[in-house]
């Protein structure tokens, strides 16, 4: 193992030939959830995955599982994995290192003809973005028994089709049960999407946990109108009140400072016409703070805010809590087991609780999880300028390799 290290270029070079689908103007991609451009990719990595040795085998939500034999296989995996979905504007290594991250531990392992006790898994979970099939991280969480099979496959686009539909159109509705499976532990290699590790130097992150995620969609329904005969003081602008919360959920963050985060990253204006009066207004908000006391106080605001904007603005309001992702504490021996890989490889690093929600998230429900990060530029992600050098990309490989290696072994 001292002397085990993977192959930075070779994992440079899969991240580049990846990065060739669904490439963007500015250097970024586009490969939403269950489209054609996301079944190139996944056909990609699975080709990658046989000419690895391994066996594929995919789940009903299109879950892709790629397993290297254990000296006794029938020994629970232990799993890497993250997502091969993207942004509408997205980067080249949100979720996509953490899928070939693991693909590159597996060739490793091959080029040091190294047979671990337990079999090694690597895997690519279905919109984990949640920007085309709200919300996100479905797929793991139908793995994780936070959804059903039936709720998974029923989640639609905005064109209204359904990811059941669109598994079956690209050939990714697979046979295999979603979840059921043990795990002897999951990890998850990711790029940071904050700026901490590089501010700080460090190469290194070892995730402890992850703040609690609500979101919310909001439909607030006032009266369309001539916008020059209409006088002001008899209007029903549902644009307006919808401005008048946006704001208030940017104060709502500020009042829970300095960990809270919130965003209003969605919104559909109707009829969308330049003079008329906005008769409706949907949109989307996003809460997150570490503390779960805390994230229900802001939920409790958010509710409060909207129904007094709609009473004193005369507007209907329709508000739902779409999704809830409790704070999560990581496996205290896959958090040892990086930060040992880290210590044995001499990285700096530091112990970081991730704002970002994962897959590694709710498969922490059903097994022993720990994720790492490592640097991104400016802390940039959900970006097309989202940048990630070669050397800290292979150094958070070399630690996900000794963290596996680890837990594979009796």
């Amino acid at each position: 193992m001292q002397n085990m290290r993977v192959n930075g270029d070779r994992l440079w070079d899969s991240l580049m030939e990846m990065a060739k689908i669904g490439a963007t103007e500015k250097g970024g991609n586009c490969r939403l959830a269950l489209t054609d451009l996301d079944k190139e990719g996944r056909d990609l990595f699975v080709n990658w995955c046989k000419e690895a040795g391994c066996t594929i085998k995919v789940d009903q939500m299109g879950n892709i599982f790629a397993r290297r034999p254990g000296k006794d296989d029938r020994l629970p995996p232990v799993m890497t994995g993250s997502h091969l979905d993207t942004q509408p504007t997205g980067g080249k290594f949100d979720g996509v290192y953490g899928v070939l991250a693991g693909l590159e531990v597996i060739r490793t392992l091959n080029d040091f003809n190294i047979e671990t006790d337990a079999p090694i898994e690597a895997s690519v979970w279905t919109n984990e973005e949640g920007s085309r099939f709200a919300p996100a991280m479905v797929s793991s969480g139908v793995f994780a028994g936070v959804f059903d099979l039936e709720y998974g496959h029923s989640r639609a686009d905005l064109d209204g089709k359904t990811m059941g539909e669109e598994l079956e159109r690209i050939g990714y509705k697979g046979s295999e049960p979603v979840g059921g499976r043990k795990i002897r532990a999951f990890f998850e290699a990711h790029i940071e999407q904050g700026p901490i590790l590089e501010a700080e130097e460090k190469t290194i992150g070892v995730v402890t946990g992850a703040q609690g995620q609500r979101w919310f969609e909001v439909t607030m329904t006032g009266a369309e109108s001539h916008a020059g005969t209409t006088p002001m003081n008899r209007r029903k602008d549902a644009l307006l009140g919808a401005s008048k919360v946006v704001t208030a959920v940017n104060d709502i963050a500020m009042k829970y400072a300095p960990n809270a985060v919130t965003t209003v990253g969605l919104m559909q204006v109707s009829p969308n016409s330049r003079n008329t009066i906005p008769g409706e207004v949907f949109f989307a908000v996003d809460l997150r703070n570490p503390e779960d006391e805390a994230l229900s106080a802001m939920a409790a605001e958010l509710k409060e805010v909207c129904e007094k904007v709609c009473a004193e603005d005369g507007l209907e309001l329709d508000l739902k809590e779409i999704w809830y992702s409790p704070p999560i504490a990581f496996d205290a021996d896959c958090v040892k087991a990086v930060r040992g890989g880290a210590e044995s490889e001499n990285f700096a690093h530091r112990d970081i609780i991730s704002g970002a929600g994962h897959d590694a998230c709710y498969i922490s429900r059903v097994a022993p999880t720990g994720m790492i990060f490592v640097p991104c530029e400016d802390g940039i992600s959900h970006n097309e300028v989202e940048n990630a050098t070669p050397e800290d990309l292979a150094a958070g490989c070399n630690v996900l390799l000794q963290a596996m290696v680890a837990r594979a072994t009796l």
